[in-house]
């Protein structure tokens, strides 16, 4: 293109317009591990639809045009309304209509959480703020499942595939969207600390029995999503401490709840979606569950929140690798193409490393909630989960600035795709407990069930068989969980990242290619000085040809 002053040349803008499972042989393997080949012909349309230009489009929009905040009506009625770009309702409504909502609980066949999963992950590589109130309406159907009543009112409408952004009671909507609300000022991951008050409405007898109604008096630090129709809430109740209730953005007689907008949050990233404050002023909600047990009711819904936050990383991992793959396919520097060149070689195929290992990890952690009654599984769902966590969002965070400067000073406006990459990826590893509570309940795992710990050091040791690196690292590992004491707690981020590092080597080692395995492998375990900058390795010592072309096909 010429201009006035100089011709415009050896320019490329980010990826897209391609089909993101058709360019996905890992993630298609995995689906076909799982017996999940029925989701397939979905998925593809789906994959197919999220990589149009269109829809990147959509993502762009609804991330410059954040939330606004409508706290009074124009009489001054108090209505706490936030309100969204177009762009922000449309990308909820595709992800609706997948059935990827209530898809892990509202179908028998097998391999249906790693179908969800499949979906989550296409769909946070294209826009991560709308699956925020995807995951926490998703995880809190197990837990509503458990309140038969509540759940007859509810179970159709979270079923639903029909997106209805009406602000409207729950019992005149056709679907709805459950967030949750646990941080306070004062305590942060410690809910324990929480202040919030929830007073029986009446007194007596059974007053504080299992889904009575409350009054709930307090606030809430981080609300995310306050437009939910509902939210599940913890409070302290007079005497059984801690509990969780169901509350409504709207009280069974009409009337607007008294849960009160202060502000939305102005975040580093996840700009599409709304965070805010919150202070209850009596607002009505429903117990659920058990006085006392308020904390453990909402950790189940947090146990699978943990997974998205590793699927969602996952997902900007596998994004980040791709737009620097295909952008430096193209770009010219110093006579050659930047994919040509040693030193970028080396940064491309750790990215690909990289990406391919969160996938195969995310993958098997689904498939393990999804036979969560199975004891050899339940490692995985409350050992792995946390570490993965821990670990792979802590990659997303690093290896999301160094994709961006493949692009140079392009990667760094915020016209493109890659600022917004590395400005989401550090939410997951602060939502649903920061890395240091992640690895403390790592060791609480190990120290409750340290039969699971051994079960799952010996399955990942069958896989290990025949490598030396690996099964020194498990030797390792296995002398650390058996030494009689628990592991001290300042060693908790060193044995955390090594369990998630042989999980992953193990599991590259059973499902991928060679090239994939054996890179792994070599790079992770062999050099003492591995992970100090991405790159840092001799790629001439791998199948990097193989391994790009395995990550995206030219």
């Amino acid at each position: 293109m010429a201009g006035p002053t100089h011709e415009v040349f050896n320019q490329f803008d980010e990826l897209s317009g391609y089909d993101l499972l058709a360019t996905d042989a890992a993630l298609r393997d995995a689906l076909a591990r799982a017996g999940a080949q029925w989701a397939l012909p979905q998925l593809g349309a789906y994959g197919a639809q999220l990589g149009r230009a269109e829809t990147y489009q959509l993502a762009r929009d609804a991330n410059r045009h954040g939330p606004e905040m409508r706290p009074f009506d124009s009489r001054g009625r108090r209505v706490d309304q936030v309100e969204f770009h177009p762009s922000w309702h449309t990308l909820m409504a595709l992800y609706r209509a997948q059935g990827l909502i209530s898809l892990p609980f509202s179908n028998a066949q097998p391999g249906r959480w790693s179908a969800w999963a499949a979906g989550f992950y296409l769909h946070g590589q294209v826009e991560q703020g709308t699956l925020c109130p995807a995951t926490m309406t998703t995880a809190s159907i197990p837990v509503l499942q458990k309140e038969p009543a509540l759940w007859a009112q509810l179970q159709g409408k979270l079923y639903s595939d029909a997106y209805d952004a009406r602000d409207v009671p729950v019992a005149d909507k056709a679907s709805v969207w459950l967030g949750m609300g646990m941080t306070e000022k004062q305590g942060g991951s410690d809910v324990r600390a929480n202040t919030t008050q929830a007073t029986p409405l009446r007194s007596g007898p059974g007053a504080g029995g299992r889904g009575g109604e409350y009054l709930l008096r307090g606030h809430k630090w981080f609300f995310s999503a306050p437009m939910c129709d509902a939210h599940l809430v913890v409070a302290q109740t007079p005497h059984g401490g801690p509990a969780c209730f169901y509350v409504p953005r709207w009280r069974p007689d009409g009337s607007k709840n008294a849960v009160h907008v202060q502000r939305l949050k102005d975040k580093v990233g996840n700009r599409s979606n709304s965070s805010s404050e919150v202070e209850f002023d009596g607002a009505w909600g429903l117990l659920m569950g058990e006085e006392g047990r308020g904390i453990p009711t909402i950790i189940e819904m947090a146990t699978m929140t943990r997974l998205n936050c590793v699927i969602g990383s996952a997902a900007m991992l596998r994004q980040a690798t791709v737009q620097a793959i295909a952008y430096a396919r193209q770009r010219q520097a110093f006579g050659k193409r930047l994919a040509e060149q040693p030193l970028m070689r080396s940064v491309l195929a750790d990215l690909a490393l990289e990406s391919e290992a969160a996938l195969v990890l995310a993958m098997r952690l689904a498939h393990a909630f999804e036979h969560a009654d199975d004891p050899a599984q339940r490692a995985w769902k409350r050992v792995v989960t946390p570490a993965a966590k821990f670990w792979v969002c802590k990659r997303a965070v690093e290896l999301t600035g160094e994709a961006m400067e493949v692009f140079g000073g392009n990667g760094y406006v915020e016209d493109g795709v890659m600022a917004r990459l590395f400005r989401e990826a550090p939410v997951n590893s602060i939502w649903e407990g920061s890395g240091n509570v992640m690895c403390l309940d790592v060791l609480r795992a190990l120290a409750r069930e340290p039969e699971a710990a051994a079960a799952l050091l010996a399955e990942l040791a069958q896989d290990a068989a025949g490598e030396p690196r690996l099964v020194a690292e498990l030797d390792t590992l296995a002398q650390w969980l058996g030494q009689g004491a628990p592991v001290p707690e300042a060693a908790a981020r060193t044995l955390t990242q090594r369990l998630a590092l042989v999980a992953q080597a193990c599991l590259l080692r059973r499902h991928a290619p060679a090239c994939v395995a054996d890179g792994f492998i070599a790079t992770r375990f062999a050099d003492p000085h591995w992970g100090r900058v991405v790159g840092a390795l001799d790629a001439r010592a791998l199948a990097v040809d193989a391994l790009l072309e395995r990550a995206f096909p030219a």
